[in-house]
């Protein structure tokens, strides 16, 4: 471990692939390996923060990448390179010792089946947007290779595929432990599959894929017109099935739409139980960023939770990330945060919403208000009009970050200084008016 530089750039992408993309700015950003001694390693981190943090919620998966990249690391400790205000020495907490850190069997990927352990039934969130393909999972744990083979879930990113199907893999384990169980991305098979045909060690490749009882691939879609890898793949799919060995997949598309993918593999899919899990329900959303917060222990308000199940509609890892923040900024302010700076978290550090023309903004604000499109164009001071109108430039700047010219020249050729007043009017008035506040957070779920 002599180039720490380097060994820490090499787990930083693996931890980027683990955690969203938030989670990676907050904490990760100015951490480095200061040293290595008898087997501990020393991470510098700017702040104590950050140190209480990354022990309290990283500490274990760091110690596992790094365990993986070199055995002889027994242990993990923080030391933080930056003065703090008011304690200009440097402190060093130590992470549990040595004798703490190896059995780490909770939190250990092993390398014979790669199943991460935390993923499991206990710990997966079932909703009405995903219990028939939670349910469907649990009948194959009962009966592996009878029922449901293959089993094939797919759907957009952040949904939990990899959750569930993992879960499979850690039950079955847990109920047969003689299955050899083994779970891989497509990607990583068909990197294998190539470094095999080159150094003419493809019988080895095809033994020991034909050693495992139960196979779990995620992102069958990188197959998609790589024939090579569809074709190796092809023959180890008939040998499992005809033997009675469970195969389970997941990919983000059906596979009637992945493009370039052989009809005989699609029929081979379709064979078994295909199912989606969809975007969450509203209230599956809420449930969801409870249970988030009550992992954090953290406390929000029925309009904060509501607020982020509206904002963030398709991508449960995206709500855990933001959950996170959230939990880090109430215990670094130790209070709960409100409403509006929650709305700031979201704002940035959530992927930007689709591009929306003023005009679909202002259909939905009309169409909210009960009013036709154009009296939100006219000249009206109609005070059922008023209202409605400045809600729409409130959005239009505090959503799209459209300018307040441009916002003024699309309703109705109206002067910029027209349009900051609005703006500001409405920006004040949710801080006290709580219908007004409900309202947008209405309108925003409807965009």
């Amino acid at each position: 471990m002599n180039d720490f530089s380097k060994m820490w750039q090499t787990a930083l992408i693996e931890i980027e692939t683990a955690v969203s993309q938030a989670n990676f700015s907050t904490w990760f950003k100015e951490t480095a390996i200061i040293k290595e001694q008898d087997g501990t390693v020393y991470l510098g981190v700017p702040n104590s923060f950050t140190q209480e943090w990354l022990q309290k919620k990283f500490h274990n998966a760091i110690l596992r990448i790094l365990r993986q990249m070199d055995e002889r690391v027994r242990a993990l400790e923080y030391v933080i390179t930056k003065e703090e205000a008011g304690n200009p020495q440097a402190k060093k907490v130590s992470a549990p010792t040595p004798t703490m850190a190896i059995p780490l069997q909770d939190f250990y990927i092993s390398k014979e089946d790669n199943l991460n352990p935390r993923y499991t039934f206990e710990t997966f969130i079932v909703g009405p947007f995903n219990e028939l393909a939670h349910a469907a999972s649990q009948t194959v744990v009962k009966t592996p290779g009878q029922t449901y083979n293959p089993l094939f879930i797919y759907g957009e990113t952040g949904r939990g595929k990899t959750h569930l199907i993992q879960a499979v893999g850690n039950r079955i384990k847990a109920l047969y432990p003689n299955k050899k169980v083994f779970y891989l991305t497509s990607e990583r098979f068909g990197n294998e599959l190539l470094t095999a045909l080159q150094e003419g060690k493809a019988q080895q490749f095809k033994d020991k894929y034909r050693g495992y009882d139960v196979l779990i691939m995620d992102d069958v879609q990188f197959f998609s017109g790589k024939e090579k890898f569809q074709e190796e793949f092809f023959h180890l799919f008939n040998l499992f099935r005809d033997s009675g060995r469970q195969l389970v997949f997941s990919s983000d598309k059906h596979p009637n739409t992945l493009p370039g993918l052989e009809e005989r593999l699609r029929g081979r899919f379709n064979a078994g139980m295909v199912l989606d899990i969809p975007e969450p329900d509203h209230e599956s959303r809420m449930y969801i960023v409870r249970a988030k917060c009550a992992a954090y222990n953290i406390t929000l308000s029925p309009e904060a939770v509501d607020f982020i199940s509206s904002a963030i509609k398709d991508n449960i890892r995206e709500i855990e990330g933001v959950v996170n923040i959230i939990a880090c900024q109430s215990q670094f302010k130790s209070r709960e945060l409100n409403l509006n700076e929650i709305r700031n978290i979201l704002k940035n550090n959530t992927k930007p919403k689709k591009l929306l023309s003023v005009k679909e903004v202002v259909k939905v604000v009309s169409d909210f208000y009960n009013l036709s499109e154009d009296t939100i164009y006219n000249k009206t001071r109609r005070k059922e009009v008023v209202r409605p109108r400045q809600v729409v430039m409130y959005l239009l700047r505090e959503d799209f970050n459209v300018s307040f010219p441009s916002i003024g020249e699309k309703l109705g050729g109206r002067d910029h200084t027209t349009v900051i007043h609005s703006y500001n009017k409405v920006k004040e008035e949710i801080k006290e008016d709580t219908l007004l506040s409900q309202e947008i957070n209405q309108i925003r779920s409807m965009l």
